[in-house]
């Protein structure tokens, strides 16, 4: 590493903080977490709420209901007409939107800071008050299916991962994809939507982040009098998914499909979460990830198969730490022209066998490091990405003291620990290798 990077390296380490924004956290005595984010740098706010209950959550038979739901509270309540609330955000010069996961969904508004009562109002009403009226979830539906038509049934790489995550989760709800099966989507009611909005859309089962410019006790004085008055579901109950049975084997999935213009490998292994109070391995693997995979020019795939063998045009590696339950660590090896999808593969597993007899590239590792550390602190300047950051965490089993750690965990990841976690997750028999490739269409090949 040059002296100019060490010199920077330690300039960051002593700028970054645990946290630039002011963290205040507390729980409403209804059981409603609630996060707020101090930074005045702006007059405006981020206003989230997380709900524990993403697709995961799901009962089988159902699936897509989540996210169906989401859709739905959009609609009327018993004061806002269907689209008023999005309205009102736009005419005071805000946005809204929302999204759903497998272990969360959310409703977010940006907006000024001195409109935060009006929008914590509106989102006040609609978790508990949405209105299911047949003619918009008729309506509602369709716009589902549609969505999924153009996201997924349109697109050979999303039914490969689809299929994919099907083989690698065989019992648990990760192997459910988020927008849900289309033959089940279809058949999707009110009934169902109020069941799920019934079971989780509770203030004990959700977190309210506010970040911006705001003052701790004033969003407490808001939030006690919109969401506070609330009643908590006593019936609620911890969180129980399916149990994924051991894996003894490898598993191989070949998706074929006309419209694929660019054949590529993908392996994922099953991987662990990242646990409240229990960071250390997911940090580690983090880190390998960017090893492995995170820049094409110094990554130990890129450097291999890229540059050196000359077999890929693209290789990388991806780890997303944040889940509920276990996660999948994954590799993506585009071949080059003329190299096939056997050989990629062969290619890739002897650029990793390579990788676990030479170890870790110290210089890289320091590398990542330092990227890292910047890259926390410009996310810094993005009150929602810090919004997001910890309501992601707060309902997928971790802690706002976890959130906190979490840098200093990632810069204490020594080569031993990378290594210990390569180790623990390469292990084939908890592997889904797939491939993706063109077919030919029947009349090419009785032209």
């Amino acid at each position: 590493m040059t002296a100019l990077l060490r010199t920077l390296s330690a300039a960051l380490v002593v700028a970054l903080p645990a946290q630039a924004a002011e963290v205040t956290s507390f729980e409403l005595d209804n059981g409603m977490e609630v996060v707020v984010l101090e930074d005045h740098r702006a007059p405006a706010v981020t206003h989230m709420v997380w709900y524990r209950a993403g697709s995961a959550d799901e009962d089988p038979g159902v699936s897509g209901i989540a996210h169906f739901t989401e859709h739905l509270l959009f609609k009327s309540t018993e004061t806002l007409a269907t689209g008023e609330l999005s309205e009102t955000v736009a005419a005071n010069g805000g946005s809204d939107n929302a999204f759903t996961s497998f272990d969360y969904t959310a409703y977010f508004q940006r907006i000024a800071a001195d409109r935060l009562e009006l929008v914590m109002r509106m989102e006040a009403d609609r978790m508990r008050n949405i209105r299911f009226i047949p003619e918009e979830i008729d309506t509602e539906r369709l716009v589902i299916l549609e969505e999924r038509s153009q996201r997924t049934d349109n697109d050979p790489s999303a039914l490969f991962g689809e299929q994919r995550r099907a083989a690698q989760y065989q019992n648990h709800r990760y192997g459910v994809p988020i927008i849900g099966w289309r033959h089940e989507m279809e058949e999707l009611d009110g009934d169902d939507a109020q069941a799920f909005y019934d079971r989780f859309y509770w203030p004990n089962n959700a977190v309210l982040v506010v970040a911006g410019d705001v003052e701790p006790e004033a969003v407490r004085a808001l939030a006690e009098t919109y969401y506070g008055v609330i009643p908590a579901n006593p019936d609620l109950t911890p969180r129980a998914r399916p149990t994924e049975p051991p894996q003894l084997g490898e598993r191989r999935i070949t998706f074929a499909d006309e419209r694929v213009s660019q054949p590529y490998v993908l392996r994922t292994y099953l991987a662990p979460e990242r646990n409240s109070g229990d960071q250390e391995t997911a940090a580690a693997l983090v880190m390998l990830s960017e090893l492995l995979g995170g820049s094409s020019a110094t990554s130990v795939l890129g450097q291999k198969l890229q540059f050196q063998a000359k077999t890929a045009l693209y290789a990388s590696a991806f780890y997303s730490p944040t889940s509920l339950d276990a996660t999948t660590f994954g590799l993506v090896v585009v071949p080059a022209a003329g190299v096939s999808l056997e050989d990629a593969e062969a290619e890739m597993d002897r650029a990793l066998a390579e990788f676990m007899v030479e170890g870790v590239d110290l210089a890289q590792l320091e590398r990542i490091k330092f990227q890292i550390r910047a890259s926390q602190i410009y996310a810094e300047d993005s009150v929602g990405s810090l919004a997001r950051r910890y309501g992601s965490a707060l309902t997928s089993g971790l802690t706002v003291e976890d959130v906190e750690a979490w840098p200093a965990v990632l810069d204490a990841v020594t080569p031993d620990d990378i290594m210990a976690a390569a180790e623990l997750v390469f292990d084939r028999n908890k592997a889904v290798t797939g491939w993706l490739t063109r077919s030919v269409a029947t009349e090419e090949v009785t032209q």
